[in-house]
């Protein structure tokens, strides 16, 4: 089957999943996805700032961020009934998302890593990747991380811990662009 026609997700992204983040007061003022945490969850918890830039290396504020994670001891979808498994983050002005969450375990043969699915006008299917977390041993056997060709490029997945949280910087394209999974 032909894959059919699709559109960017334009102005209105925000309103449809983000609605009082964009202003319009809905659901009881709590937006889908607003907590990751909603109670006292097992594990580290760790702070996460993405940063998603356009191919010009300028930040794209209207982008929206959907994180999926397992919970700390690897389980996805999360045993743990105080972790939701996902998040909704509307970027910034910088660009930047931030999230508040645990550190999730290795599920299966996979390293600790967040999904990652992303829109913002211009992008007519939202783009998924992957957040790894830069040291973690089991990135060295992880079965995604090790299947990138050219392998250089898997550093385009990985968040360095500084000031307290994690930084990923997403590109959409250009010589740094982001690895993307084709799903």
């Amino acid at each position: 089957m032909r894959e059919s026609a699709s559109q960017t997700a334009g102005p209105y992204v925000h309103i449809g999943l983000l609605p009082n983040a964009a202003g319009i007061g809905m659901y009881g003022g709590a937006d889908p996805g607003a907590e990751m945490i909603t109670g006292a969850a097992e594990g580290d918890r760790i702070e996460i700032a993405i940063t998603i830039l356009d191919g010009a290396d300028e930040p794209l504020a209207d982008a929206l961020v959907e994180i999926w994670q397992a919970d700390a001891t690897g389980h996805l979808p999360p045993r743990d009934p105080h972790l939701a498994g996902w998040a909704r983050r509307a970027c910034d002005e910088t660009g930047t998302a931030r999230l508040s969450t645990v550190r999730p375990g290795a599920a299966g043969e996979h390293a600790p890593h967040l999904t990652l699915w992303i829109v913002a006008r211009g992008i007519n299917l939202g783009l998924h990747t992957r957040l790894y977390f830069d040291g973690d041993p089991a990135n060295a056997t992880d079965p995604l991380l090790t299947a990138i060709d050219p392998p250089d490029r898997a550093a385009t997945l990985l968040a360095h811990e500084a000031d307290g949280a994690w930084h990923m910087t997403i590109r959409l394209q250009g010589d740094a662009e982001t690895v993307f999974l084709d799903m």
